[in-house]
């Protein structure tokens, strides 16, 4: 059946405008009182026409959803425009009735239509229950987002959890924070989420169900609530503006108090570390994780319940990694905590073999082999967890510590041992890394030291790769451990220092600094100074003073170092280096002394203090002693040649 009219309310819209442009008239001055009393009953006579001809329109064009829009935008408007939105309009019972007949039909478009009318017309109970149920319904399909957009849904959706109680609505709230969950997926219905003040309403309703304790009825019907809460306030905490009202609000507190009275729900557990891990990636709302005072015995608590749950495990790891990596209070707050190294080492066992499982099946199972370009979910907790520990390790106490801790030495070398860089290439450099900073530490009972062999050997698989990041972390390790005689036999003995020579040409200058830390310790020894001179060694370190110098003094200082020790007992200059390399020597020994030459380099003022301080301490003592050995023997004089006769 065909439909009467193309807009199926515009001559009673009609009607009404006439009436309504008779207000601003002139003659309206002295007939207001009387117009206001005609003007009421018009109104309630045209909303009876239209629910007249809504439940007329409903069976003549239900099959024309493009009709029935435009006849729920037309209602909405007259609605809106006649101020009987709300409970006060009488006819209010049959107008649900007929929207709700409507909402059948079941088009999208059409019921975000009916769902604004709906919660408009402030519906309670099993009404307002399934109003959400079918916005719900609708924001699951993310093709729906544009309608969203250009309906003005949120505002009513937001007013609900603003307004509506709590305890008497408690399904309603699921299905409401669920279909705001969906919506919060897209970018801009995110970012018009935050403008109405969602942080400020989430965060007050998040109170509310934190103040319902464990021993009340209510308290696990309202865990799903939370798990809809925090899911949405996950999607939140990428906006910059949701962040800052987060942390002026005190919310940061709340997630806290969710965690420790929610650590039995896995889903909320994972929620708020989610959040966490996203705040922790800025520095002022890392400031403000760290604030708390149990947040370590939570997150600890949280590791050791739910050991195996390896995507809450990962990111809780990762939130302690950004914890501890610039804030040397948080490390050792960290580990002073009950059980704090127990638990990372049983997380390291655990998800260590099921590493080790995992590559077992892969080598019985896969006849075509092929490279794995990211990190299983073991490798992934792994590398997460070893940061943690590289984090630690730079505390000096705490550090000492692990450097005797004969299970996560023996962890970190079991992970040198099995994994190859190309298998997982930074589980193998955090490892290496872990390695180097624990090498550090001269203490008794150093587990690093009775296995310093070992390691040296795992780490010449590093050396002979091609992954630069792998070399370096091997040439820093090798720099520690090089203060061991045994390890500099070890050296010599593998054509290890080759290496070390053939760095200095990497024009790199953290590998160059590495390099020549090695050199310099080998140097130590009278017996071993002699392999400078092989694959052009002194030519190299003299370039690397040229190319760095002025910009790295603590490079320069150990390059001189090195050349100090190498030129001890030397009775001329011309024994010890090539004549080039001596000019090359003095001029540059000679500038890089001279304080206005040395110095004129653009750094901010902070770096340029520095770089002035460790000029005058560390460069320019040992500098200055160098080119007074080469000047006092070396002679400026050329010889004479006499053609025989």
């Amino acid at each position: 059946m065909g439909c009467l009219f193309k807009h199926p309310f515009a001559f009673i819209l009609n009607l009404y405008g006439v009436c309504k442009s008779s207000e601003n008239s002139y003659i309206n001055l002295f007939l207001k009182p009387i117009q206001q009393q005609a003007y009421d009953c018009l109104w309630v006579g045209f909303i009876d026409t239209i629910i007249f001809f809504s439940s007329q329109f409903l069976f003549a064009c239900k099959d024309n959803i493009e009709n029935l829009c435009l006849a729920c935008t037309s209602l909405h408007q007259a609605l809106e425009e006649g101020n009987m939105f709300g409970k006060r309009f009488k006819r209010r019972s049959a107008l649900l009735k007929i929207l709700y007949k409507l909402v059948d039909i079941g088009s999208d478009p059409l019921g975000l239509k009916l769902a604004r009318m709906i919660l408009a017309l402030k519906v309670s109970g099993k009404n307002l229950l399934n109003v959400c149920k079918l916005v719900f319904k609708i924001s699951r399909n993310e093709k729906n987002d544009s309608l969203i957009q250009n309906n003005s849904l949120l505002d009513s959706l937001l007013e609900i959890l603003r307004f509506e109680d709590l305890q008497t609505n408690n399904e309603a709230f699921l299905y409401c924070l669920g279909a705001i969950k969906f919506i919060s997926g897209n970018a801009v219905l995110l970012n018009e989420l935050v403008n109405k003040g969602a942080v400020e309403i989430f965060f007050q309703l998040m109170k509310q169900i934190n103040n319902i304790k464990e021993n009340d009825t209510r308290f696990s019907n309202l865990g799903h609530l939370l798990v809809q809460l925090t899911a949405t306030l996950r999607n939140l905490v990428d906006l910059p503006l949701s962040r800052c009202q987060l942390l002026c609000s005190g919310a940061v507190s709340e997630f806290w108090v969710v965690l420790e009275q929610r650590m039995n729900d896995k889903d909320i557990c994972t929620n708020i570390v989610r959040i966490f891990s996203k705040l922790s990636s800025y520095n002022d709302c890392c400031a403000a994780l760290a604030a708390c005072s149990r947040c370590y015995v939570l997150f600890l608590a949280l590791l050791n319940k739910h050991q195996k749950k390896q995507d809450l495990v990962v990111r809780v790891v990762f939130v302690l990694g950004n914890l501890t990596a610039k804030n040397n209070q948080a490390r050792e707050q960290f580990f002073k905590e009950k059980g704090s190294a127990d638990t990372l080492i049983s997380l390291f066992q655990t998800y260590n073999e099921f590493d080790l499982n995992t590559k077992k099946e892969k080598r019985e199972g896969e006849e075509n082999k092929s490279k794995q370009k990211h990190p299983s979910e073991a490798e992934d907790v792994l590398i997460k967890l070893i940061r943690v520990l590289a984090n630690l390790s730079i505390h000096p106490s705490v550090g000492a510590v692990l450097a005797a801790n004969h299970h996560i030495v023996a962890l970190l070398v079991t992970v040198l041992e099995y994994k190859s860089i190309d298998d997982c290439e930074e589980l193998v450099i955090n490892a290496a890394a872990t390695i180097n900073n624990l090498s550090y530490y001269k203490v008794r009972n150093s587990v690093i030291e009775d296995q310093k062999l070992r390691i040296a050997e795992l780490l010449l698989k590093l050396l002979m790769s091609s992954n630069m990041d792998g070399i370096l972390e091997a040439v820093r390790v090798f720099g520690n451990l090089s203060q061991y005689l045994e390890i500099c036999d070890f050296i010599i003995q593998r054509k290890v220092y080759k290496f070390m020579i053939a760095l200095l040409d990497a024009k790199h200058q953290d590998v160059c600094f590495s390099a020549c830390g090695v050199l310099l310790n080998l140097t130590v020894d009278k017996n071993k100074r002699a392999i400078l001179k092989e694959e052009g060694g002194i030519k190299k370190l003299v370039d690397c003073l040229r190319d760095f110098g002025p910009t790295d003094w603590q490079l320069a200082c150990l390059i001189c170092k090195t050349l100090w020790n190498y030129s001890e007992n030397i009775t001329s200059a011309a024994s010890c280096f090539e004549e080039e390399d001596i000019k090359t020597l003095l001029v540059l020994l000679a500038s890089f002394l001279d304080e206005e030459l040395a110095l004129d380099y653009n750094f901010d003022s902070d770096l340029r203090d520095y770089h002035k301080l460790y000029w005058e301490t560390e460069f320019k003592p040992v500098a200055q002693k160098l080119l007074n050995r080469i000047q006092s023997r070396h002679s400026f004089l050329q010889p004479i040649t006499i053609t025989s006769f």
